[in-house]
């Protein structure tokens, strides 16, 4: 898979333990969601990033790479 940049949309507002919890992503408010958007280092840390939202009762909305730039 490789390096790839992600985004993560997931209901309502996060808390600050979860803010902690994706400190080295990017988290923006969109209309009733938070996106999410940061490096994947391969599958298994995006199966991880998934477990994590899961782990901390967050609803994932939405999970995809995001294109890169040319």
């Amino acid at each position: 898979m490789g390096t790839r940049r992600y985004e993560f949309r997931v209901d309502g507002r996060l808390s600050e333990e979860a803010r902690d919890a994706f400190a080295d992503m990017q988290i923006s408010e969109a209309p009733v969601q938070t996106v999410i958007e940061g490096e994947v280092l391969d599958e298994a840390h995006l199966r991880g990033i998934i477990a994590q939202f899961q782990t901390l009762g967050i609803t994932l909305v939405s999970v995809h790479p995001v294109p890169r730039a040319e």
